[in-house]
Order: structure tokens, then sequence, then C-alpha cells
């Protein structure tokens, strides 16, 4: 394991490395490490090439993050198209990228019907969706923590599970891929802040665009 990391660290801070030298250097460490015929290991590097480029890291890095970069531009820009910065939020968190439509954006308090205003917005998120296929999305429901008990929603966990599902079949009727989405109900178990106001919990009654990119 020590080794591996050792090469890895090379190949990333080395931009042109000559193999015998590069052998040498692991040997080196074996014997620093207390190994009295040290080998080279991984293969005795028969298949690394004569010179490693950097560049082919760096680039792969630089293209993922311009990809990222894109997939914002594009939606900081719908968002203030629609004046809602303060209901619609976009971050990245552990690689993913991730929209959160809170309080009445989408729906009434109770409800799970589209308020006249969710067309439009789910509209635009579908063409932002479609434009990068290689990721897929996870939309998650959440609600504060008002008890709810109805014929139709005997709980929160019914409530934020039906809305989740209403827009995942609004975005397949819009044509986004049915096999790169899933819907998730959380109820009001992972609240973003203290359901002890009223303008928190219009903050945790939302729903979350989760992009991640497959694997």
């Amino acid at each position: 394991m020590t080794l591996l990391l050792v090469f890895f660290i090379l190949l990333y801070s080395i931009s042109s490395l000559n193999l015998e030298k590069f052998k040498r250097a692991i040997q080196s460490i074996q014997v620093s490490l207390g190994e009295t015929n040290p080998r080279v290991g991984l293969m005795d590097l028969v298949n690394v090439p004569e010179s490693i480029n950097q560049n082919f890291v760096i680039e792969n890095l630089t293209g993922l993050r311009s990809r990222e970069q894109e997939i914002l531009s594009s939606l900081n820009s719908f968002i203030e198209g629609q004046n809602s910065s303060e209901n619609i939020l976009v971050h990245v968190k552990d690689g993913k990228i991730i929209i959160e439509m809170r309080g009445q954006v989408l729906f009434a308090s109770g409800s799970a019907v589209f308020n006249d205003s969710a067309g439009p917005i789910l509209n635009e998120i579908a063409n932002i969706v479609q434009a990068y296929t290689e990721y897929n999305i996870n939309i998650k429901g959440h609600t504060d923590d008002v008890p709810i008990s109805t014929p139709q929603f005997p709980s929160n966990w019914e409530l934020s599970a039906v809305r989740s599902t209403t827009v995942l079949k609004y975005l397949i009727s819009k044509g986004v891929n049915p096999f790169r989405l899933t819907a998730t109900g959380y109820g009001e178990l992972l609240p973003l802040v203290p359901n002890d106001t009223s303008e928190n919990r219009a903050t945790n009654r939302r729903v979350e665009f989760v992009l991640e990119k497959k694997n």
C-alpha cells in the first residue's frame, strides 16, 4: 500500500519520468522500509511507459471540473431569470450537484399537486439534465415536522414520496430517460434547520435534485 501511494504521488508530481530512474527510486524506498531484497513491484513496471506525461492526468481532471462548471452556470442563469435565488439553491457536495427547491416553489403545504409556477421551472430542469446525459438524477422529497394525516397522506413519509415521484413522472413526460431517474421520500427525517419557526419549516419543505455522474 505504501509503495502504491508513492507511485501515484510521483506520477502526479513529475511531468516526465525516466523509467530506469523511477525503478531505482522505488528500490531505494523499499530498502529504506527494511526490505533486504528490494523488488520494483507493480509487475516490475512492465506496462509503465518510458515517459509519463502529467498533462494527461491534469487534462482529465480539468475536463471533469469544466463540465461541472457548465452545469452550475446553466443552473445559476436559470435561477437568476426566475428571481428565485432565495428559494432555489445550487451547491456541490461530495462531487454531486444538488439543486434545492424550497418552500412552495413546487407544491403548496400538505399537497402533492404542482403550483402554477412549477411547470416552467421543471421544464428548464428537464432541459438542463437532458443536456448532460452522463449524470443520473435522484429526486428527494422532504417535509417539515408538522404532522399530516389524511386519506391520501397518512404521514409525511407518504407526502414526501408522492411529491418526489410526481416530479419524476413529470421529467419523464418531458423526455428525460427514466433509467437516469430515482425518487425517494424522507418525510421530516432530514431537516436543514430546526423546525421552530414558520420560515424554518418552509426551508425544510423542499425537493432536491441530486445530480451524480454515472460510474
